[in-house]
């Protein structure tokens, strides 16, 4: 059997559709999924399922949709074991190969290419990183967080899935790739109104493009969505860049040899500044450190 979270949940075995149940068996997969070779306790499923609040039959309700996966896991597994669930105190483990689930392939393909590009291959590493981001269908489990699921291991994954398209739309401006970038940069901006680094990289396509009202209008949108969602103004970076766009910096326009690096981020939890320079002088030697909050 093989597995796929980077959309709406799906199962397959071999290639056929596999049906995982009702909605409480498919969270259950879900969630194993996104732990799976661990053991999950059986207190954390329940919690997942229902929150704090939890009914009086809910461990119960748990062992029903474990009984019930495992029915079918057993039917399409097969007799390798690839596959397999099992009651592991204090709860349960889904046992799966390191190919069945699509999340483990983004990560690899995204490690191969960020790899790659640190060794200067550029052109295969941003192939690497465009095949990890063409594996999403959507928002990870996107059936079950329109059901009103909300973990936060699904928000690590979402942020994961921000910071390899940046690295690839930072790297596809490095190739002077601005316009065949740009539809998917303003995409992603909609989805991350407050992440700065996204912003940026934004307003660069945009201005490359000969669009510097709607670059200026990208930075307004997040300097608003920064105010109401932290009451912050954004970084000195981000207003850096906005200056250079106002006044046509020409470091902003694509040379021969584009120079755009990123300083490695801060520890987990501290706000995380990336460093994006456009050209070799100019005010965009100061531009920017572009920020994303991580959540989860």
């Amino acid at each position: 059997m093989r597995f796929n979270l980077l959309g709406p949940l799906e199962a397959f075995s071999k290639d056929d559709p596999v049906c995982l149940g009702g909605f409480n068996q498919r969270a259950t997969a879900g969630f194993l999924l996104l732990h799976a070779n661990e053991v999950v306790p059986t207190s954390k499923l329940m919690h997942a399922l229902w929150g704090y609040d939890t009914p009086a039959t809910s461990r119960k309700m748990v062992q029903n949709a474990v009984s019930g996966l495992r029915k079918i896991i057993d039917r399409h597994a097969g007799p390798t074991g690839a596959v397999t669930l099992t009651t592991t105190a204090p709860g349960y483990r889904l046992t799966v190969a390191d190919d069945s689930v699509d999340l483990w392939h983004f990560r690899r393909l995204a490690e191969a290419g960020r790899a790659e590009l640190a060794t200067g291959d550029r052109e295969s590493g941003l192939t690497q990183l465009r095949a990890a981001l063409r594996l999403w269908r959507g928002p990870a489990l996107a059936d079950l967080t329109e059901a009103g699921i909300s973990w936060p291991e699904l928000g690590a994954v979402a942020g994961l899935r921000m910071s390899v398209f940046e690295d690839y739309a930072q790297e596809a401006l490095n190739h002077g790739r601005h316009q065949e970038i740009l539809g998917e940069l303003e995409q992603m901006a909609t989805a991350e109104p407050t992440g700065e680094r996204m912003c940026g990289l934004l307003m660069v396509a945009l201005y490359r493009c000969g669009r510097q009202h709607d670059a200026l209008a990208a930075y307004q949108r997040t300097r608003t969505a920064l105010l109401d969602n932290f009451g912050l103004d954004p970084g000195h970076e981000l207003r850096t860049l906005e200056v250079a766009v106002l006044n046509h910096d020409p470091s902003l326009v694509l040379d021969a040899e584009p120079r755009w690096r990123r300083t490695i981020p801060r520890p987990a939890g501290v706000r995380r500044c990336e460093r994006i320079t456009a050209g070799r002088g100019g005010a965009a030697r100061g531009a920017q450190a572009l920020t994303r909050r991580r959540h989860g």
